[in-house]
């Protein structure tokens, strides 16, 4: 499939490629990034998402390379669950 332009109007593209843009987009939807984050997430204040974090409740559903830190939305909820 042809490269979309990220200027071209919405109402310009077929439904094909509309369908290929939203994919795109509800992927990502499926992390959560940073502390912030896992905050809006849970619902809940920074500080209580890093209590949360540090507690190793959810070690299993984070990634986290120095300050970078990337929550699997679906793994978190099953780990919670418990």
């Amino acid at each position: 499939m042809k490269r979309i332009d990220s200027k071209t109007p919405l109402l310009n593209l077929t439904v094909e490629e509309f369908l290929e843009v939203s994919k795109k987009l509800t992927a990502d939807e499926n992390y959560a990034h940073g502390l912030k984050g896992l905050a809006k997430f849970l619902g809940c204040s920074r500080s209580k998402a890093s209590e949360i974090k540090s507690s190793g409740i959810l070690d299993e559903a984070i990634i986290q390379k120095g300050n970078l830190i990337i929550i699997d939305k679906k793994k978190a909820l099953e780990l919670l669950r418990k």
